[in-house]
C-alpha cells in the first residue's frame, strides 16, 4: 500500500514562498509521473504541477513561472517550490501519481493571507 505524506504548508503573506515536500512509501517515483494537486475551499481538486520520470514538467497556467516541481528518487520525495504566492493559491496541497492517482494522503494546508 502506497502512503503519501505531505508537509511544508503554512500561513504566508502574499508574495511569500513555501517549499512543500511529499514522501512516498515504496519506490513509486521511479516508474511514475508524479503531480502536485490542490483543493481550494469550495472547489474540486486540480493538478498544478506534473513531473514525469523523464524530468519533463508541466504547470497549470496560473502557477507557471512561480512554482517549480522537483523530485529526489533516492529519497522517494517530490518537492514543490512556491514563490510569489497569491491569496488564490490558498488550498490543501497533495501529491500523487498522474494521471491515475492512488490513495490520497492527508495533504498540507497552504494559506496565503495578509
Amino acid at each position: 500500500q502506497v502512503q503519501l505524506v505531505e508537509s511544508g504548508g503554512g500561513l504566508v503573506q502574499p508574495g511569500g514562498s513555501l517549499r512543500l515536500s511529499c514522501v512516498a512509501s515504496g519506490s513509486i517515483f521511479r516508474a511514475n509521473t508524479m503531480a502536485w494537486y490542490r483543493r481550494a475551499p469550495g472547489k474540486e481538486r486540480e493538478w498544478v504541477a506534473i513531473l514525469s520520470n523523464t524530468e519533463s514538467t508541466t504547470y497549470k497556467d496560473s502557477v507557471k513561472g512561480r512554482f517549480t516541481m522537483s523530485r529526489d528518487n533516492a529519497k522517494n520525495t517530490v518537492y514543490l517550490q512556491m514563490n510569489s504566492l497569491k491569496p488564490e493559491d490558498t488550498a490543501v496541497y497533495y501529491c500523487n501519481t498522474f494521471p491515475w492517482p492512488r490513495d490520497w494522503g492527508q495533504g498540507t494546508q497552504v494559506t496565503v493571507s495578509s
